[in-house]
């Protein structure tokens, strides 16, 4: 009798525990409660850089009203351009004898381009300069020849040094003084080319250059 009764109890606590379920899922396909789903953490660098992406787009395109700098003294064109954006700035021996602007409280300016006008900030602006005490050329900006290919560029008119640096570096050449003085030609870009040898138009093919020259002022 007393085994039976222990029997009938413990059936009815075991009953009574399984009624109550466990409190929490432990299976593999139990689902956390409580929680609110986040977006991955990559997601937000990439906004980023779409939004820097943009910043950088927005720079590159940063456009300025360009002044008329021509007439003025090259350092005076300078700063104006930089106060207005500009500062990719450069010049060049508007009379194409190669000189370099050492001094640019020396040199005024003939030209410029791009001419005045709105520009992209990051444009390169180009000023044709001369010394203070010369005029600006009546044909134009001479500028500066490309470098020689094939055929031989007409120097005439250019300076020594402009043509030495157009021609191909392994050209052997030679510089007379036409004058009838028979000087040595020291500063080349004081001495302008009255003509060469081969001819404008000759094919180059490795032959010598002969250049005859007088200073600029005097007469070939």
């Amino acid at each position: 009798m007393r085994t039976t009764r222990t029997s009938a109890a413990a059936a009815l606590l075991l009953a009574a525990l399984t009624a109550c379920g466990p409190t929490t899922e432990t299976g593999t396909d139990a689902k956390p409660t409580g929680t609110t789903p986040t977006a991955p953490a990559s997601e937000a660098p990439a906004d980023g850089a779409d939004e820097s992406a943009g910043d950088s787009s927005a720079a590159a395109e940063a456009t300025a009203k360009l002044p008329d700098m021509v007439g003025k003294g090259l350092q005076s064109a300078q700063d104006e351009a930089q106060a207005a954006g500009f500062y990719h700035l450069t010049s060049h021996d508007a009379l194409g004898r190669g000189r370099n602007q050492i001094l640019d409280r020396g040199w005024k300016v003939c030209s410029q381009t791009p001419a005045s006008g709105t520009h992209v900030t990051d444009t390169k602006v180009d000023f044709g300069t001369v010394k203070l005490e010369e005029t600006c050329p009546a044909g134009g900006d001479q500028g500066e020849p490309e470098k020689a290919g094939s055929t031989m560029p007409d120097f005439t008119g250019k300076s020594v040094k402009v043509a030495r640096q157009a021609l191909d570096g392994s050209t052997s050449i030679t510089v007379d003084d036409v004058s009838g003085q028979d000087r040595m030609v020291l500063v080349e870009s004081n001495w302008q080319v009255c003509s060469t040898d081969p001819a404008a138009g000759v094919e180059l093919d490795g032959q010598p250059v002969t250049i005859e020259a007088v200073k600029f002022g005097e007469n070939c």
